[in-house]
């Protein structure tokens, strides 16, 4: 492949969803406060998409490092295990791309306070910490906890507190299902990983819990995602317009059903690329919701 295809992959496109939702949500939130500024929703854009590329780069070096990319591993190929893209390389990619997310920081900074820059260091400190440093919380079983936190609550309500230095309760509210699917996304990738991650000793959650259970937590998450927006809206908790994310309801059970009854890699990535699309199509629903502010 050529470098160009390699680092998009590195990135893992698929997965940015996960850092480009909660930044729609909020901004619909905001729109239908009557708050909307584009200079707020672009520079929030540009940080939550730097952190989650320079996530996705120190996971391909990190795993590589500790051996948890083998030949054996079912998901799409890691670029460090692969010899495409050194260590070093990889490393200076994650760099960075930390200096953009800082430069985005410095902007929103100058916008909302320095409050911002707190959350920006703490999500970058998360980043760092999921498969880097001494204590890798993605190798104890903690990663989809810190994926609800960061890409959920954090994630939705800093990017809301951009707009005018407030986090109202449908920020709060609408951050559970936006972290609920996140997490998702990540127990679909250690769910199809758990074989190669038990022998390189990555203790995932997934790995803990064994196939049965994961698949139920799979199901709860999306599904529970779900209900929740129907929940939150139906009782005026947030605008009822973001009840219509209900509706996709019969495009969660594709992913549901296949990582119930599958455990092949191409089935799995498949499940993994629908999850995502799912993240996404809420998100804009809950947005677009938002937005009208019914």
């Amino acid at each position: 492949m050529t470098r160009v295809q390699a680092w998009k992959t590195a990135a893992r496109v698929h997965t940015l969803p996960a850092a480009v939702v909660p930044v729609l949500v909020a901004a619909g939130l905001a729109a239908g406060d009557g708050v909307f500024r584009s200079d707020a929703m672009i520079w929030t854009m540009v940080g939550a998409l730097a952190i989650q590329i320079a996530a996705n780069f120190a996971n391909d070096a990190s795993d590589a490092r500790r051996g948890a990319d083998t030949e054996d591993r079912l998901g799409p190929p890691r670029m460090v295990a692969m010899g495409v893209i050194s260590s070093r390389e990889m490393w200076i990619g994650v760099a960075v791309m930390v200096l953009v997310a800082a430069a985005a920081g410095v902007a929103l900074t100058l916008i909302a306070g320095p409050l911002i820059l707190v959350i920006g260091v703490l999500s970058i400190l998360a980043m760092l910490g999921y498969v880097g440093g001494p204590i890798p919380y993605g190798y104890r079983g903690l990663g989809e906890l810190f994926v609800f936190v960061f890409f959920g609550l954090v994630a939705t309500v800093g990017s809301r507190y951009v707009y005018d230095m407030t986090a109202p309760l449908s920020a709060w509210l609408l951050a559970i299902p936006v972290g609920m699917l996140a997490s998702a996304i990540l127990v679909a990738n250690n769910y199809r990983d758990i074989e190669t991650d038990r022998a390189a000793g990555k203790r995932t959650a997934a790995v803990i819990m064994g196939r049965r259970r994961t698949r139920r937590l799979f199901a709860g998450l999306v599904y529970g995602a779900l209900v929740a927006i129907v929940i939150f809206g139906a009782f005026g908790w947030t605008p009822r317009a973001t009840m219509f994310a209900g509706f996709l309801a019969p495009f969660a059970t594709a992913p549901v059903r296949i990582v119930s009854l599958k455990t092949e890699g191409p089935a799995l990535i498949r499940a993994l690329k629908l999850t995502a699309r799912l993240h996404l199509w809420s998100g804009l629903v809950m947005a677009a919701g938002s937005a009208i502010s019914l």
